[in-house]
């Protein structure tokens, strides 16, 4: 197969773009040039900026699949299906489940998304994430025929090479122990190992199944997820700082959310993606993996969850929280 992966060398793409080359198929990238270029000599590379729409290299050529990771606004989309006109092959889009609108959320694929006009904007932010992502979605699905395009819808995309620290955070404390701070203990927290979202995107491809998706993993009670991660080495203590604590202290904990419009976005059954061949492992292996992958690059300073010293100041004195058993 030959397949086009506009991004491809940060995160999900990477592992997409792995599991392609491993199945044998001819891969283009089309990058910037500015994460990792050094990566995939097996592929061929095409320069280009979708933030200012330049498109130039994939003037030319045709393919039998496109997956594309890297569209955020509507016009990234518009752009990429301009250029391409009939050569891009099956498109696969990745969304996310934030495109659902979760006043009006379902547990099935077809629940409602964030209805038009779309957002007068293309500054990504929480608020506008969802919305330009349904957006996004709408433009694929009016400007390709049915039965040509498969979107994805992740929840929190998880595992090593992940360049938000989000979950990384979470495996490093659990797997260090300790007394660990908390907040919204029973908050819902769904995620998806990125080698188990690219697996299911290439068959995707691969198959040219079309249609709409949940590509999503494990879920439950945050406290019952990070238990999935703990080191049985390392013991580890709960404690609850308090989410008036974290906003005096300006924390804010990855992945955490105690509103209960996320409920329906992060308890997502995904069985039409599982139906369709998603299949994904136990968040415990993707900690450990995470872990391996966290010492390997030098266990840096990390962009997200509270510095060492927020961390001891929060702790302070606070109570751990009751076994809720």
């Amino acid at each position: 197969m030959r397949l086009l992966v506009l991004g491809g060398t940060s995160f999900v793409g990477r592992h997409l773009v792995d599991a392609a080359l491993a199945h044998g198929h001819e891969v283009t990238l089309f990058h910037r040039g500015r994460t990792n270029p050094h990566l995939f000599t097996d592929a061929e590379h095409r320069p280009g900026d979708r933030a200012t729409g330049d498109y130039a290299s994939l003037a030319e050529g045709g393919w039998d699949a496109t997956v594309d990771v890297t569209a955020y606004v509507p016009r990234h989309v518009d752009q990429a299906l301009d250029v391409l006109a009939n050569r891009a092959g099956h498109y696969v889009l990745v969304s996310s489940v934030s495109a659902y609108d979760p006043a009006r959320a379902t547990p099935d694929e077809d629940s409602p998304r964030h209805a038009g006009p779309d957002p007068d904007t293309e500054q990504v932010t929480a608020e506008t994430y969802g919305p330009l992502k349904a957006a996004c979605e709408r433009h694929v699905e009016d400007r390709l025929p049915d039965g040509t395009w498969a979107i994805v819808r992740p929840t929190y995309v998880v595992g090593p090479h992940d360049p938000t620290d989000r979950f990384t955070y979470w495996a490093r404390v659990m797997d260090d122990g300790g007394r660990v701070p908390l907040a919204w203990p029973d908050a819902p927290l769904q995620v998806v190992d990125a080698r188990d979202l690219a697996a299911f995107m290439l068959r995707l491809a691969e198959s040219r199944r079309p249609g709409r998706f949940d590509g999503v993993g494990p879920h439950g009670p945050l406290r019952e997820m990070l238990a999935e991660l703990a080191n049985p080495d390392h013991p580890y203590e709960l404690v609850d700082v308090g989410a008036q604590r974290l906003a005096a202290e300006r924390v804010t904990l990855p992945m955490v959310d105690g509103d209960p419009a996320a409920v329906p976005l992060m308890t997502r059954p995904g069985e039409r993606a599982r139906a369709a061949g998603l299949r994904t492992r136990p968040v415990a292996q993707t900690a450990r993996d995470t872990v391996a992958w966290d010492r390997e690059r030098g266990r840096p300073a990390l962009s997200v969850g509270p510095a060492p010293e927020q961390r001891a100041a929060l702790l302070g004195q606070a109570p751990p929280y009751p076994d809720p058993g």
